[in-house]
């Protein structure tokens, strides 16, 4: 694979669909994205890929949605890892790029250097929230956290609040290649059964871990033959196929499906994007009164905020904030 090639992959969403098996899915190679999110924060390793893994599901999940505005991927637990926030924002014109910003929150004294990063999130919930912006009510679906890794939950969530099988192969960490600073790369592929006519009732609970559905409680019969073909495919994929960059998205869906006729769309780009902004942040503070104000204020007579997902740093006079504000903002502030 050349370096063109390469570059030409790196940071897009590939669709695609299986004719023969009436599955749709999605191949996933984020370069810049990944390495902006994690450089320009100090996790531990185990939490950097806690925050690789979330960011590669949201790239596939959020070019699966017909999306107006945004989607978000919550991961709270109890654990040592706190929170894995994500955040995909759907291209504003045709031809845009697609936004993709992620964050975490971690107790830095409880976290085990060499334990697994899932296990460290403890008990809590997955949760997938749809906001169609203005107009529109938000969407949230929520499924514990189970099954040991967070592609694990988004699988569980698919089945159990949608009803549609799904499954995700992926592959994150540091290039190393020769000639190249180090840096990260991720890559995935997405599969996912087409909606049926009509949804199976389960009265008993499903196979899952604690009863939840999966896959298999869902499909049978010509479907169920069609969706293990596919998955028992997808389980030859190697993970430096799925990371690249020796091979093409395209020729990796050849190498995998070609007995299953797959079809490709046009490709989405996406890039690290924040919606950040000191009107936001303003707008946040309005609830306080002054006197909240005021406790939020420094010595040096101004009241900070810094954004978790991008690292921007503001600063406001306290005079401007709240709803007991006596001054308008200055044009310079």
């Amino acid at each position: 694979m050349t370096n063109l090639t390469k570059i030409a992959w790196d940071d897009t969403v590939l669709p695609f669909q299986l004719d023969r098996s009436d599955i749709r899915g999605r191949v996933a190679r984020l370069d810049g994205v990944l390495d902006r999110i994690l450089t320009q924060h100090r996790y531990p390793p185990a939490v950097e890929a806690l925050v690789a893994e979330a960011a590669l599901l949201t790239a596939l999940i959020g070019q699966t949605i017909k999306l107006r505005w945004k989607l978000s991927l919550q991961i709270r637990g109890d654990g040592p890892v706190r929170i894995i926030a994500t955040d995909y924002y759907a291209p504003s014109a045709d031809g845009a790029s697609a936004r993709i910003r992620a964050w975490a929150s971690y107790d830095a004294e409880r976290v085990h250097p060499a334990a697994p990063g899932f296990a460290q999130i403890g008990e809590g919930y997955f949760a997938i929230l749809l906001d169609q912006g203005a107009g529109n009510v938000p969407y949230q679906g929520i499924t514990p956290l189970s099954g040991g890794s967070l592609s694990a939950c988004a699988e569980t969530y698919f089945a159990q609040s949608e009803q549609l099988p799904t499954r995700f192969a992926l592959s994150f960490g540091r290039s190393t290649l020769p000639g190249e600073s180090e840096h990260w790369r991720a890559g995935g592929v997405m599969l996912q059964h087409m909606p049926k006519a009509s949804a199976p009732i389960t009265s008993d609970g499903g196979s899952g871990e604690g009863g939840l559905l999966a896959a298999e409680d869902i499909l049978d019969g010509e479907e169920g033959e069609n969706w293990s073909r596919a998955n028992l495919l997808l389980d030859t994929v190697e993970e430096l196929e799925l990371i690249g960059p020796q091979l093409a998205p395209t020729d990796l869906l050849v190498r995998l499906f070609h007995e299953e006729v797959p079809r490709v769309f046009d490709a989405q780009s996406v890039q690290f994007g924040c919606s950040c902004s000191s009107d936001k942040v303003r707008d946040s503070l309005s609830i306080y009164s002054a006197k909240d104000i005021g406790h939020m204020t420094t010595d040096d007579g101004i009241v900070t905020a810094d954004c978790q997902f991008c690292g921007a740093h503001y600063e406001f006079d306290p005079a401007t904030l709240g709803f007991e504000a006596t001054r308008t903002p200055d044009d310079g502030e």
